[in-house]
Order: structure tokens, then sequence, then C-alpha cells
């Protein structure tokens, strides 16, 4: 069993509203001992944090403004995040960054609320946990400017792309979140011939529960929904196409955890 951190799973989903606990306590018997709780909103970063408070130690949050929620922010909104961001338990700004896949907000509006939750990250030391899909150009555009101001760097959470994108991303710093997205053969060849390419200082393992449940996972589970107990699934996916042993990739992710979002 190893000593894993998913740094990335929405547990506030309602999908888990009737077994939390069993979810928590499945996670932990995988050696699943801690997680990130993704805010995606200021109401949803407030409930992350809640959820946070119940189980010190165990759990973490996150706070931000997703880009499908973009068109929502405004000064208050901004003012609601830095309030959130001081709380001790929150430690990363995001699911911030841009989507124009969906775009379920405006992309001027996305790009705005990116530009500045980046502001916020920069002014307070904190990391960024990043979203990007469909808007690599504009992704990079508002992170390169900011470089230097990003002290603490941040994570490509859920990053599904291949070499190119890696590198661009790594050039910029950052660490590289690594999903289920891994374990699919119809959509994840570009991220597995890019996975021996990753650095083992920046590789972060995660679930982005309850979605991407990994589709080689048997027996799958009736509801077909994702939990952080499946996170090992994902590590030893990950460790044959590093070819490296599961017992170093997971020491690893889970020594970058600790130091990006200060878990210690």
């Amino acid at each position: 069993m190893h000593d894993l951190v998913d740094i990335g799973a929405n547990l506030t989903h309602d999908s888990f509203d009737h077994d939390r606990a069993e979810v928590l306590a499945r996670a932990a018997a995988a050696g699943v001992r801690r997680a990130i709780v993704t805010g995606a909103s200021v109401t949803g970063s407030a409930q992350a944090i809640e959820l946070a408070a119940e189980h010190p130690g165990i759990l973490y949050a996150t706070a931000g403004v997703h880009p499908h929620h973009a068109a929502e922010f405004d000064e208050h909104t901004g003012a609601a995040l830095r309030t959130l961001l001081a709380d001790p338990r929150v430690v990363a700004v995001g699911e911030c960054g841009l989507d124009y896949f969906r775009d379920f907000s405006p992309r001027d509006a996305q790009r705005r609320a990116f530009r500045a939750q980046l502001e916020l990250a920069a002014a307070l030391g904190k990391p960024v946990f990043l979203h990007e899909r469909d808007a690599h150009a504009d992704f990079l555009a508002a992170l390169a400017p900011l470089k230097r101001d990003l002290t603490r760097g941040g994570v490509a959470h859920c990053f599904t792309g291949g070499r190119a994108a890696l590198d661009s991303y790594l050039e910029l710093g950052l660490h590289i979140g690594v999903t289920g997205w891994v374990c699919d053969e119809r959509r994840g060849a570009e991220l597995r011939a890019a996975m021996p390419s990753i650095p083992l200082e920046r590789l972060l393992l995660e679930t982005d529960a309850p979605y991407l449940l990994p589709r080689d996972l048997t027996p799958k589970p009736k509801h077909r929904r994702n939990e952080p107990a499946f996170l090992p699934h994902v590590l030893a996916r990950v460790a044959a196409l590093m070819e490296r042993p599961a017992e170093e990739i997971a020491r690893a992710a889970t020594e970058n955890a600790e130091e990006l979002f200060r878990l210690r």
C-alpha cells in the first residue's frame, strides 16, 4: 500500500452526499490518506473549506472560479475569493483557467476572471490549480507574463495533452496532474505517449472524482462514479508507462504534493 495524495477531488459534489464518510474510509484503506477538495465557485470553494475543516490533516481545499462560471466574476467575487484564500486550509487558487471547448462563459469573461485569479495567486503567494481545454495559446499568453510573480508555481490539472503541450507547461514551471485519462484507450494516446517525458519531480496524481472513472478499471462500480480509492489504479498505469516502480512514482508524487501545496 502506498501513501498517496489525491490532488484533485470534487468531494463536495452531490453524488457523494449519501456516502461521503464511506468514500473517505475507502480512500484511506486504499492508501489515499489525503486529498485536496476542488473549489470551482465562491459557494463551492466555501463548501470545500467547510469539508476540509471537518477532516483536518486529511482534506484540504482550493478556492477559485472555474471558467464555466467566469461570467459571474466581478469585484465582489474577487473580494470574496481573497477572504476565502486567507483560510489556512486553502492550499491553492483555482480551479481557474480557460475552457473554449464548452464555452459556458464568454471567452473575454474567461480571460478576465483567469487574469484576476492569477494576480491573486501572485499577491498571496499561493500556487495555482489550473484548467485548460482547447484554449492553449490564450492560456499560455495569460500565464507567461506572470511566470516570475507566481512564486509558488502551480499544476496543470487533469493534463490530457501530448509532448508539445507538456513542454510548454514545464517551461512555465508547472507541475503536471495526471488522472484516469491515462487509462482511456480512446482518448488518452497522446498523454500515454508523453508520460515518459514528465520529470518525476513535476508529477502529481489525481482522480478528478466523481469524473473520469478509469475505463480499464475492473470491476467497475455499478454507479460508474470515480472516487479517491481508485487513485492506486491510476498510479499503476502511470508507473507502467514511465517504466518505473510504483513505489518510486508514489513517493515522488506524494513528496511533490507536500512541497507544492505545503501539506507538511
